[in-house]
């Protein structure tokens, strides 16, 4: 296949390997049919925090990802949380093209290995070929510096695919080189 001078170092492994061999181990002969990936959005709630907190999760998430991320705000009011409609809880961003795969290369190549006895990541798939990572800390990611920061934060990467269900997702997300557990 041709790719562009541009690509990504993980886009062209998609292109030149993974496609076919996704292709072959699914037995889909349309390669129409094959599982891509179409988006991952990173989404970090920081509750009822102040303004100053929320800016500081707001900087690192863009760092992280390399886009600027939206603030997301409260649906509805809940006088338990001290929450009204309307305020900001955290941020979210969507990457989508060349952001996504520069972000998914660094993500399985440098932040999951940072990670303290790491045994790989869990393999539940939410039923339509898509797939949720939870990250308790964002201090795996190499470009946040640990101590310019008062507190790390978690984070959920959602993984959204073409796949038509949790084994086509679970082998595009395998073959682009997620290190998933193994099973026992």
């Amino acid at each position: 296949m041709n790719t562009r001078v541009d690509s990504s170092r993980l886009k062209v492994l998609y292109n030149d390997k993974a496609f076919a061999n996704i292709q072959k181990e699914l037995s889909l002969k349309n390669p129409m049919e094959v599982p891509r990936l179409s988006k991952i959005v990173v989404n970090v709630g920081a509750g009822a925090a102040d303004s100053r907190a929320l800016q500081n999760i707001f900087d690192v998430i863009e760092k992280i990802t390399g886009q600027k991320p939206v603030k997301t705000t409260a649906k509805k009011s809940i006088a338990g949380f001290k929450l009204r409609e309307g305020m900001p809880i955290g941020v979210r961003v969507t990457l989508r093209k060349r952001a996504m795969w520069e972000f998914l290369d660094r993500l399985i190549n440098l932040a999951l290995p940072q990670v303290r006895d790491f045994q790989g990541i869990p393999t539940k798939f939410d039923g339509q070929g898509n797939y949720n990572l939870g990250i308790k800390e964002w201090i795996i990611f190499p470009e946040v510096d640990y101590d310019s920061y008062d507190r790390a934060a978690g984070m959920n990467i959602t993984f959204h695919t073409t796949a038509k269900n949790d084994e086509q997702g679970f082998v595009l997300l395998k073959e682009l080189g997620m290190p998933f557990k193994r099973k026992q």
